[in-house]
């Protein structure tokens, strides 16, 4: 590249460069966070010119991306249930199916009252912050192993208080999964655990190829994380209390017979919006 460029010509070059359905989405992404601007802002300069530091920002970003970097890296933020969240290679970027965990999390949580609910493996915290934010009076603890993926988790729930989100019974906790939550009971469990098989291809395609793999891969079936949630989660659900997993699309008939050889009753599992199965819960007794 020349050392100007008028932003019009820069986004449609660009654009060619990384081909694809979304390349004119995502060099208008690049370019607006390189600027510091929005895209409606580069719409409205198309004539301008970029250049210096900035034309050079935006080169390492388009470069990056052309490597194969997922753009929510790149930007350092993925909207998830309207929230604007810190995302790094620290964590998995959240994804519009898992939303599908949230909503239905938030069907056994009654909004006038005082409950206890479990994230397990909160990652960037989306799902522990969402039902927070839909559900003010609930108690909500988030864990995950990772302390890297903590500090983003943080950070978020930190964000979105001076947005004003009302966050002050959040609690936060480095634990491999139940291991430092002895002796404490949850009226929710929500937890969008690896279920990747180890050797799924998927894993050498797309995004997937940067994401940390523990927070992907389970297994040779990808079951053993869910597999593993699913026994030791009674002892630490209260009596009528719901345990919500999201799951590979071809897992739902496994992840219902686990949950039903483990006690749970009222098994069952949501579909999401390609009308794949993606959620199952059931309730402890």
């Amino acid at each position: 590249m020349s050392d100007s460029h008028e932003i019009r010509r820069l986004l449609a070059t660009s654009a060619q460069q990384l081909g694809g359905a979304a390349s004119r989405v995502d060099a208008e992404l690049l370019l607006a966070h390189a600027l510091d601007r929005s895209r409606a802002w580069l719409y409205a300069h198309a004539d301008e010119h970029v250049d210096g530091p900035l034309l050079a920002r935006f080169e390492e970003l388009l470069a990056a991306r052309l490597e194969g970097r997922p753009i929510a890296y790149l930007l350092g933020q993925r909207e998830f249930w309207s929230l604007p969240l810190q995302v790094n290679s620290e964590t998995l970027i959240p994804r519009q199916e898992t939303e599908l965990l949230v909503e239905q999390a938030l069907e056994k949580i009654a909004p006038d009252c005082c409950v206890t609910v479990l994230d397990l493996g909160t990652g960037s915290g989306a799902i522990a912050l969402a039902i927070a934010c839909e559900r003010p009076l609930a108690q909500v603890l988030a864990v995950d192993v990772s302390a890297g993926a903590l500090a983003v988790a943080r950070a978020n729930g930190d964000a979105l208080h001076v947005l004003g989100a009302s966050l002050a019974s959040m609690e936060w906790m480095q634990s491999d999964w139940f291991s430092a939550l002895s002796g404490r009971r949850f009226d929710v469990i929500a937890s969008n655990p690896p279920y990747l098989a180890e050797d799924d291809p998927h894993l050498q395609t797309g995004d997937l190829r940067f994401e940390p793999r523990s927070a992907l891969a389970s297994g040779a079936d990808g079951l053993d994380a869910i597999g593993q949630i699913i026994t030791s989660a009674p002892a630490y659900l209260s009596a009528g209390g719901w345990l919500l997993l999201e799951h590979g699309w071809r897992q739902g008939a496994a992840v219902r017979n686990l949950l039903g050889a483990a006690g749970f009753g009222f098994v069952e599992t949501h579909r999401d919006l390609e009308d794949r199965e993606r959620v199952s819960c059931g309730r402890r007794d």
